[in-house]
């Protein structure tokens, strides 16, 4: 079982002080999902050079809340943020998930 299936999107939230990083590899591959070019991707998706927007609660413009496999919309061009965020640091929901499993 994936351990995110139940998890309601931690990683899609921006929290104090963090950035959603994206490169110019993933703007490049945003570009190609929309079928836009990199500029509009930049104009359409970015707050800054190397920011992505986030909604009013912190979450980002492309996730939408829901089962797993509609949470992000983009998820086969994802940031490569993204992509390796559980490789890269803590889950806090992995985390819970095994406090409460081992009975903390």
């Amino acid at each position: 079982m994936n351990e995110c299936n139940d998890c309601p999107g931690y990683c899609c939230y921006k929290t104090e002080d963090a950035v959603l990083l994206i490169t110019a590899a993933d703007i490049n591959r945003l570009a190609r999902f929309f079928r836009i070019t990199d500029g509009e991707v930049r104009s359409l998706y970015l707050e800054n050079k190397y920011s992505l927007y986030v909604k009013e609660d912190q979450s980002c413009i492309f996730f939408t809340p829901g089962d797993i496999l509609e949470r992000c919309s983009v998820y086969n061009a994802r940031p490569e943020q993204c992509r390796l965020f559980s490789e890269k640091g803590v889950c806090p929901y992995r985390e819970m998930k095994i406090r409460t499993l081992s009975g903390e």
